[in-house]
């Protein structure tokens, strides 16, 4: 059982024992659940503390491109790069990822 705060601190490169920025990045990783949410992939959701785990949220038991999409956006919201190129292949990725998100969810809906 996974903390999704936990996970996302790691993956930003923040020890999880170091909570000076939780209350930030909780806002933000909110956010990106109310993203999720408009984009069909999930319930309303949000977490208040490091408790909440990624069963939680969703019982799929493939949730990597959630975390990584999740990742990615919390980054460029609270740690963006400062390389453009860098920024540019983040946003490519985010997109992508949405774009495979609605097809897990949606899969007879598929662009056209």
């Amino acid at each position: 059982m996974d903390s999704i705060l936990d996970t996302i601190k790691k993956l930003l490169g923040i020890d999880p024992s170091y909570t000076p920025f939780d209350a930030d990045i909780i806002i933000h990783i909110n956010s990106v659940f109310n993203i999720l949410q408009q984009l069909g992939v999930g319930p309303a959701f949000s977490i208040d503390d490091n408790s909440t785990t990624w069963d939680e949220y969703t019982t799929n038991a493939d949730v990597s491109m959630l975390k990584t999409y999740m990742y990615l956006k919390v980054k460029m919201i609270f740690d963006p790069p400062l390389s453009s190129v860098s920024a540019s292949a983040y946003n490519e990725t985010i997109k992508e990822l949405e774009w495979r998100l609605n097809v897990a969810v949606d899969p007879g809906k598929e662009e056209s």
